[in-house]
């Protein structure tokens, strides 16, 4: 089930390890989490974690240890993480099929059965 939720392509595995190794983080692990809040309702989360909590998900990716917490997989459910390079800069892109809404600045959604907290822009 936990290699369904999330797919993080090559490219941005490369990232996330080049940002490990720049904080000294290398050897924790990648969360990934979706919070309530934005302005559709909903938000996505990806941080350095130290430690597995007893509610997640645990599986790796091009050799990173992806931490997602048993709720936030139903809502993550077949999301793509990929980088992108342009010559205005990187990012990180989520596509989540599970999102039926997002809003104009492109930074929170929401889904079919969660709507989460909306917050104004």
């Amino acid at each position: 089930m936990t290699e369904e939720i999330l797919n993080i392509t090559e490219a941005a595995a490369l990232q996330v390890k080049e940002m490990m190794k720049e904080n000294e983080e290398e050897g924790s692990f990648l969360r990934v989490a979706v919070r309530g809040g934005g302005c559709s309702g909903l938000s996505y989360g990806m941080g350095f974690a130290h430690e597995k909590e007893e509610s997640d998900l645990v599986f790796e990716h091009f050799g990173i240890q992806v931490l997602v917490d048993k709720n936030d997989g139903l809502i993550l459910k077949g999301t793509k993480i990929d980088y992108k390079q342009s010559l205005m800069g990187g990012g990180f892109t989520i596509d989540n099929p599970n999102a039926i809404a997002s809003c104009g600045c492109g930074s929170s959604f929401r889904t079919a059965v969660n709507a989460g907290s909306p917050e104004e822009c």
